[in-house]
């Protein structure tokens, strides 16, 4: 199935005290372009999201943003009472012993400031909230899997449509060779007659036909139908097919350019002009194909 390299996916995972958000955004890139953005209590996790992530999308300007929202207080400071009650003990002895009358309002802000009074704790990630994000990395990643599927979808529809442009643009070429050809044999016979000099019949029929030979566009012709086809081949039975169309693009492209350099007739020359517009539209969108 063809696949945009453009899309947009968001999970959520709900616990009792928090909610878990994860929202993926991607853009065309020739390569794996991954940025992933969790919150420091999640920082354990990083490797196993991008892990799921990178194997699911596999190409592209990727960037992955994780959020946390918690519905209860929660702080990682720590007061410690047993600590606590032995300095304020400490200290109103010393007080009393020095004779200084000084109420709890005065101690407090010193008290905190005492070693080990006030720690923090590192957080503990449970598995079960583990379990909750990597859930919501999935939902996300299914989410902009499928939004990448139906873009890739509207895409392909556009380039075959292209494709078939270009046949027909190619179809409407032959009209005007035959006349082409008769165009380049009077106006050689006519140049030559106003010359006033005498020719070898023979010979100047042979040159001709080498001549007309050379301008002749059969081969490109059954090339770029070639390259048509499988491009259509490649766009209906391939996975990741974005690199492939666009080297059969580019070999579409020599086909038409030498089909130019040949016409050497206004008609055949507007027509492949109208190729080549609709190949450049081809490549550009190919970009943005996985």
């Amino acid at each position: 199935m063809i696949k945009s390299m453009t899309g947009f996916g968001r999970g959520e995972a709900s616990l009792p005290n928090k909610k878990i958000t994860v929202e993926i955004r991607s853009l065309n890139s020739k390569q794996l372009d991954l940025s992933v953005k969790v919150p420091a209590i999640y920082r354990q996790s990083e490797y196993d999201v991008r892990d799921m992530v990178g194997k699911s999308l596999q190409r592209g300007k990727v960037d992955v943003f994780v959020s946390v929202e918690s519905t209860a207080v929660e702080t990682s400071a720590h007061i410690n009472k047993d600590a606590f009650r032995e300095y304020l003990r400490q200290m109103n002895d010393a007080l009393n012993y020095s004779g200084i009358d000084a109420g709890y309002d005065a101690m407090l802000p010193a008290l905190m400031r005492l070693p080990d009074v006030v720690s923090a704790e590192t957080a503990r990630v449970s598995e079960e909230e583990t379990a909750a994000l990597m859930q919501a990395v999935r939902d996300a990643v299914a989410r902009i899997d499928a939004f990448r599927s139906q873009e890739g979808a509207i895409l392909i529809a556009d380039l075959l449509h292209r494709v078939d442009k270009i046949e027909s643009y190619k179809e409407q070429v032959v009209p005007f060779e035959k006349a082409r050809t008769d165009a380049i044999r009077n106006r050689i016979v006519e140049h030559i007659s106003q010359l006033g000099v005498d020719v070898d019949r023979n010979r100047l029929e042979q040159e001709m036909i080498f001549y007309i030979e050379k301008l002749d566009i059969t081969e490109e012709k059954v090339r770029l139908s070639n390259h048509c086809r499988y491009f259509r081949e490649v766009a209906a039975s391939e996975d990741g097919a974005g690199r492939k169309l666009g080297f059969i693009a580019q070999e579409m492209g020599r086909e038409i350019n030498t089909l130019g350099s040949k016409s050497n007739e206004s008609n055949m020359q507007i027509l492949v002009v109208k190729m080549k517009d609709e190949l450049e539209k081809i490549k550009e969108q190919v970009l943005n194909i996985l």
